[in-house]
């Protein structure tokens, strides 16, 4: 396993093939305070009338972004003659040119979009996602793309997971792509990055990050990526995964910004963007921040297999111009989800007490969720390009995450499968990559059915899955989750539950209360709190007959929770009078607890039975001079099944 760390590209320069590629592009960046990049295509055989199109949505994040909104100044010509150039709809053009000669188009993108979906220019750095930046032209998807990228900047490098035709030591020059789908799925980083490198099993991984903090510990953040990609790659491939990798080199590519969080999984790169608090740093202990971030990296890793290789049979091939529906994200984002975090523990990257404190933390989403009895995860899924990725007051109340109970969904089967013995998930998971991508030659046979999971599932465990998969996945009541992690040595520890959380709403708090949601059949609902009020005060009852009410300003749950009288035995829960502004109007409302607090779980290890020393055993017919001491917790490593 080699190891390095770097300040030149990694991609090594190769002769360019005289003939030119049916598709082609370059890209350059002139003045990058102009955040523009001016691309040129070049189609070496078109058709008389040549459709071009721009992708409206980029795979691995289901939401119609209209990419072509950035695009400006396109023109087309043909032996330095201009073409007419007509536009179709939002993202489509048509190019009047003749048949079979070369056909150029130059247009511009404008990049200010600091995400890890679209494209990014400034002095100090560039980015950009091939589904922003390159047109496809109708009917030529399936052939060699090529594009070229020159520097902007002498000092800057250049990382992306595309096979190099002809680079410099900065990786600027062309690179090659045998389809458009391959092209579109490659992302590029540009600038001045901090760069290292190792290779495992015989691929060489790339991590670059830009802007990192001072005193960034990289040596630190290299090795638990490695640790986390030898875990993985031995997870879908065993013991000795060299040579049956479907990739030959990988690139993390880590955005490290101010205040933002995500990636966006590639074929063989990945995407990441992160606040500076997320990284490690020389001499400073790693908190929950560090683990957050290599959870995001193991998550988008495993994404490499299960959804970029194993992938919905509907998204199979894309289709760029529209909306690709699956009802299976609650897999592929779910299960993934599920064992991001498993697979930090297994690769000894955080403790069992981390690991469990994850797993809380995702059940408790789930459980404050009312949507969660309202939406399926399979319903969800389907859904996801109109209501995931558009957030509102009612979001809590309307749906609930596929990534979330689906990774619970994911935590449901395999403590079931472990518990009867007959096989895991894992070996479901490698059962299921190997079915439908690995021993499947013809590309476009390849992708993932729910009857493909159903199948795998009887095979191995011995029995159908259908009523699980038809309550868990298609369902909306509760998981069977305390009954499941009891059986496997976890138990749940119950506490009252936060404030909000008790009285069924999300605030901000400061001097005021601002209202962003109210949840389904909550306090705060039932008194007619609504999203976008400002809670400003209350009013209790007249005490012991004074005949006077006192009101106080409140800036927080708290303060509200401290003037309220506490609850007498037998008596109603106590309440008050909400002074709440809504449209600049003041309302009184009636506010009342709810009767019961509501809970919250914490996960813990389940503890043996305590079993002492009987007295009557004698040693040497002495009794045994040991005190009696408390059984040891039972650890999850090694004894936990999950292990």
């Amino acid at each position: 396993m080699a190891k390095k760390k770097s300040s030149a590209s990694a991609a090594t320069p190769v002769q360019a093939s005289p003939a030119a590629a049916p598709i082609s592009y370059q890209v350059s960046a002139a003045d990058p305070h102009q955040h523009l990049f001016q691309v040129q295509m070049v189609v070496q055989q078109p058709a008389a009338q040549q459709e071009l199109m721009l992708p409206v949505w980029i795979p691995g994040s289901y939401l119609i972004r209209e990419f072509a909104r950035h695009l400006q100044q396109l023109r087309a010509s043909q032996d330095g003659k201009p073409c007419r150039v007509v536009q179709l709809d939002k993202h489509r053009w048509v190019v009047e040119c003749c048949a079979g000669k070369p056909l150029t188009v130059s247009y511009q993108v404008y990049a200010h979009d600091n995400s890890v979906r679209t494209a990014w220019l400034d002095a100090d750095r560039g980015f950009f996602n091939p589904t922003s930046l390159c047109l496809q032209a109708k009917g030529r998807g399936r052939v060699p793309h090529a594009i070229t990228v020159a520097s902007p900047n002498p000092a800057w490098r250049l990382a992306t997971g595309l096979d190099p035709v002809q680079v410099d030591t900065q990786g600027f020059g062309r690179y090659l792509a045998p389809d458009y789908d391959t092209l579109a799925d490659s992302p590029f980083e540009l600038g001045d990055f901090w760069d290292a490198s190792f290779t495992l099993y015989g691929v060489s991984h790339r991590f670059v990050v830009a802007t990192p903090p001072p005193g960034f510990d990289g040596e630190r953040l290299l090795a638990d990526t490695e640790r986390i990609c030898k875990t993985q790659m031995q997870f879908w491939h065993g013991s000795k995964p060299k040579g049956k990798l479907p990739f030959t080199r990988y690139v993390f590519m880590l955005n490290a910004v101010d205040d933002s969080y995500g990636g966006l999984e590639h074929l063989n790169s990945t995407a990441l963007i992160a606040s500076r608090k997320h990284l490690p740093r020389h001499g400073a202990d790693t908190g929950e921040d560090y683990i957050t971030l290599l959870g995001l990296i193991s998550h988008e890793y495993f994404h490499t297999w299960n959804v970029k290789r194993l992938r919905p049979a509907s998204l199979t091939p894309y289709d760029y111009s529209r909306e690709n529906y699956t009802s299976l994200l609650w897999f592929f984002e779910g299960f993934t989800s599920y064992y991001d975090d498993l697979l930090l523990l297994r690769a000894g990257c955080i403790e069992t007490a981390d690991y469990l404190r994850l797993l809380t933390k995702a059940i408790e989403q789930v459980r404050g969720t009312p949507g969660r009895l309202q939406q399926s995860v399979a319903q969800s899924s389907f859904e996801a390009w109109t209501k995931y990725y558009r957030p509102d007051a009612n979001t809590a109340n309307a749906t609930v995450s596929y990534y979330t109970k689906g990774a619970l969904v994911g935590l449901c089967l395999d403590l079931t499968l472990r518990q009867e013995g007959q096989t895991t998930l894992d070996a479901v998971m490698r059962a299921l990559y190997q079915r439908c991508f690995a021993e499947v030659a013809d590309e476009q046979e390849r992708g993932l059915r729910e009857k493909d999971v159903l199948q795998v599932l009887e095979q191995l465990a011995g029995r159908s899955f259908a009523p699980e998969i038809k309550a868990w996945a298609h369902g909306r009541g509760e998981l069977p989750l305390e009954e499941l992690l009891n059986a496997h040595q976890v138990q749940v520890e119950r506490s009252p539950a936060s404030l909000d959380r008790q009285w069924g709403l999300r605030c901000k708090e400061g001097s005021s209360i601002q209202v962003q949601s109210v949840w389904r059949d909550g306090a705060a609902e039932q008194a007619g709190l609504a999203a976008g009020d400002e809670w400003l005060g209350i009013r209790l009852p007249a005490t012991d007959g004074a005949g006077q009410h006192a009101a106080w300003r409140v800036g927080s749950l708290q303060e509200v929770h401290n003037y309220l009288p506490a609850k007498a035995k037998g008596k109603t829960a106590p309440g008050c009078i909400a002074i709440v502004a809504r449209d600049k109007r003041l309302l009184e409302l009636p506010f009342t607890l709810p009767r019961e607090p509501m809970e919250q779980w914490k996960l813990v290890e389940a503890r043996a039975e305590h079993q002492p020393d009987e007295p009557s055993k004698k040693k040497n017919g002495k009794k045994s001079g040991k005190a009696d001491k408390p059984a040891k917790a039972v650890r999850l490593t090694g004894e936990w099944p999950w292990h």
